[in-house]
């Protein structure tokens, strides 16, 4: 009569024992189907240049809280399997066998912490059968009566810093990436929990890649008199400036070193040489200064024409010549000064050619 009134049944307890062992086994390969692909998600960010550090050691603690239910649930389906086979045992007794305090009391600990709806109808039958305060006890670990690999592996306390580590190395061995730790762990930080990431693995201005050759190496001591460096970058040909760069720190800590990173100024490229050089591209004007066979008329009166286009070359020669004559003829003693004005005029052409 309890039974049907939602008391404790043997006839309902064991299938779920046996449904809960299924529901593991089911749990554990879908959880170990999605951990080889975090592993090779894990690889590849190792195998980036730079590696992406810090992101693999995210990802590495989930999986090592993955492999760790895993290995939880393997001892819960065993327990599940013992409390099964000793149904007849449990039914027979009013309060609980010694020898499976700790198996039942684990199975309702673990209730809350796996995702196995089969253990809250188990839970709900031992609470019928045991009462609440054998409930409350077990999920108090009251007298350490739970299983501690258990606890261990289902609390959410974050894995060990050299675990990580640990993990990342093992997974770059069976990739062949050849990845090595940049920041390792000291001896004093093994058992503690990792720590929060700083950004040391991210590249900057990694959206445009326009900075992606920098890495985050400190400022070395030639860098604080503002050496100018040229940056090894196809496509990007200017100067910059490694400028010591002081940030403001808490009177007696310790100085710092300050990444590289933030001490890189560019400035705009330097023209000077290639105005210099424009300015001697430019080649020598030359002037051009007809041969004149004789000296020009000093009478001002009577200007010269100009030979028309269809008057040949030699004929105005000729006529040029004519000329000539007949102004000396004309002029007698006056030649000589016209012969000096036109040296003193040819002598400042060729000074200007020059």
């Amino acid at each position: 009569m309890i039974a049907f009134f939602g008391g404790f049944s043997a006839k309902k307890l064991k299938p779920q024992l046996k449904m809960a062992v299924s529901r593991f086994t089911i749990a554990s390969n879908k959880k170990s189907a999605i951990m080889k692909q975090q592993m090779r998600e894990i690889a590849i960010m190792l195998s980036e240049e730079p590696p992406k550090e810090e992101k693999a050691k995210i990802r590495a603690e989930s999986l090592i809280r993955e492999d760790s239910a895993i290995e939880a649930y393997e001892i819960l389906q065993l327990l599940c399997e013992l409390i099964a086979e000793r149904i007849k045992l449990i039914e027979s007794q009013k309060e609980c066998p010694p020898d499976l305090v700790s198996s039942i009391a684990t199975l309702i600990w673990a209730t809350d912490r796996c995702d196995i709806p089969e253990l809250e109808m188990i839970r709900k039958q031992f609470r019928s059968k045991y009462g609440s305060q054998f409930v409350e006890n077990s999920l108090n670990n009251v007298s350490g009566c739970l299983n501690e690999r258990i606890v261990s592996k289902l609390s959410v306390q974050p894995p060990a810093a050299y675990l990580v580590q640990t993990y990342l190395e093992k997974i770059s061995d069976q990739f062949d990436v050849g990845w090595k730790p940049t920041i390792k762990v000291a001896a004093d930080q093994m058992g503690e929990p990792m720590a929060a990431p700083v950004g040391y693995s991210v590249q900057v201005a990694q959206g445009t890649g326009l900075a992606g050759a920098h890495t985050s190496s400190t400022v070395s001591a030639s860098t604080s008199t503002g050496t100018p460096r040229t940056t090894s970058q196809s496509h990007s040909n200017h100067t910059t400036y490694e400028e010591p760069v002081h940030f403001p720190q808490a009177p007696g800590a310790k100085k710092e070193e300050v990444p590289a990173i933030f001490a890189i100024l560019p400035v705009a490229p330097d023209n000077t040489e290639n105005n210099n050089n424009n300015d001697h591209d430019f080649g020598e004007v030359d002037i051009f200064v007809p041969a004149i066979s004789a000296a020009p008329s000093t009478d001002m009166t009577t200007e010269p024409t100009a030979p028309s286009a269809e008057t040949p070359t030699n004929q105005v020669d000729d006529r040029m010549d004519d000329d000539s004559e007949d102004e000396s003829n004309s002029s007698g003693g006056g030649s000589g000064a016209v012969a000096s004005s036109y040296s003193d005029l040819a002598s400042r052409f060729e000074a200007l050619n020059k």
